[in-house]
């Protein structure tokens, strides 16, 4: 099923490498695409989303502008030490619109994923919307 809102399954963001107290990287997690988390420039990015329970994914879904690459990264440890890539991509830029990209994986068993936004089309990128189809 896909998610709209992935806090009403208890995911939570336990880590951002930006902070904006007017937006929050809890945002990207909401399931509304008109509140988001942004950067404050500079790239890797990093932003981790835990589950309660371990999930199995088929497709990520990502609303987000002015990201160029991205990497995803799971984990199956309840510490998120040890992250493995399942995917790596290249978004298209967007001139007045988000970016909506679905991203296949085969994912059996995860606890957490891993957003890595190693470049942009500018200094600053925003994530709006991420959900998943398991």
């Amino acid at each position: 099923m896909l998610d709209s809102a992935l806090n009403s399954y208890e995911a939570l963001v336990v880590l951002a490498t930006s902070s904006d107290e007017n937006y929050p990287a809890e945002n990207i997690i909401d399931g509304k695409t008109e509140t988001f988390w942004i950067s404050t420039g500079l790239f890797p990015q990093e932003l981790i989303i835990r589950f309660t329970d371990n999930m199995k994914i088929l497709t990520i879904s990502i609303h987000s502008y002015n990201i160029k690459r991205l990497r995803i990264e799971m984990s199956t440890s309840e510490d998120a030490d040890k992250f493995e890539t399942i995917a790596e991509t290249e978004f298209e830029q967007t001139e007045s619109s988000l970016q909506t990209n679905d991203i296949s994986v085969k994912v059996p068993n995860a606890t957490h994923l891993r957003f890595v936004i190693l470049s942009g089309y500018d200094h600053f990128v925003s994530v709006h919307k991420v959900g998943v189809q398991s």
